[in-house]
């Protein structure tokens, strides 16, 4: 069945809103009684998003792909597998998608003074990724956080690509190799940046809190979160390039 430019931009905003909307909850929701310890909600967090992209993936793969990601669709695009008219109305879907998630995740955290307060405050600023200065919480430099973007979104990107080929003889199960890569991305990028991966990820809460709080450190970093999980993807698209099946010369 071949599916319409705009199911597809439909999967991919219902998708991106179910992935940011099990992240940000679980990154929010967890805060303001003290019930988990550091290590406790990192790991919540990560399988947060790897499970519920897993779902997303099998519920929708089939309309859209289920990239859910822009820099996933910039390196899909470079590969030919998405048509460059459908790649920027899938990011729009995305980003969409994203900045409702954390709206309405926003909005159940305003009916709970106490975690409202903290949530939106520039300590957490509605679980924005960041780097030291401006205000930010997060006390590695930009550099760290750049190259670390960069790497993770490369791994993600690259299993995506990979176990998504069309020969691939696991292909059923790619929902779930690309779910445990994210944990894992996540498990590891959290305690430094709060970890994006995910451009869409990043500027939702970024957006969404320079709006309601007037904090702004997010916003001012959310470029990094932009062109290190672009970069990272494209270093992807590239490398499974280089692995892919060729005609032997005759």
């Amino acid at each position: 069945m071949a599916y319409s430019l705009g199911q597809k931009a439909l999967a991919e905003f219902v998708g991106t809103f179910g992935l940011l909307s099990f992240v940000t909850g679980a990154a929010l929701f967890t805060i303001p009684d003290g019930a988990f310890d550091p290590a406790g909600r990192v790991l919540l967090i990560s399988l947060s998003l790897g499970l519920g992209v897993m779902g997303m993936a099998y519920a929708l793969g089939d309309i859209s792909g289920a990239s859910f990601n822009p820099a996933i669709t910039v390196a899909q695009i470079v590969r030919r597998r998405v048509q460059p008219r459908d790649g920027v109305v899938f990011i729009v879907a995305q980003v969409v998608g994203g900045v409702v998630a954390v709206g309405v995740i926003a909005g159940v955290a305003y009916g709970y003074s106490a975690l409202w307060n903290v949530a939106s405050g520039s300590t957490v600023a509605l679980a924005s990724q960041g780097y030291s200065g401006n205000g930010s919480p997060y006390s590695f430099g930009v550099g760290s956080v750049f190259l670390l973007e960069v790497v993770m979104t490369f791994f993600l990107v690259a299993v995506v690509l990979f176990v998504t080929r069309p020969n691939n003889s696991t292909k059923n199960l790619a929902p779930v190799g690309i779910a445990l890569t994210l944990a894992m991305t996540n498990l590891v990028a959290i305690p430094v940046d709060g970890a994006s991966v995910n451009p869409a990820r990043s500027f939702a809460p970024a957006i969404l809190s320079s709006m309601w709080t007037g904090d702004r450190w997010a916003i001012e970093q959310d470029w990094l979160f932009w062109v290190a999980p672009i970069l990272g993807g494209l270093i992807a698209a590239i490398v499974d390039w280089s692995l892919s099946e060729r005609s032997a010369a005759t």
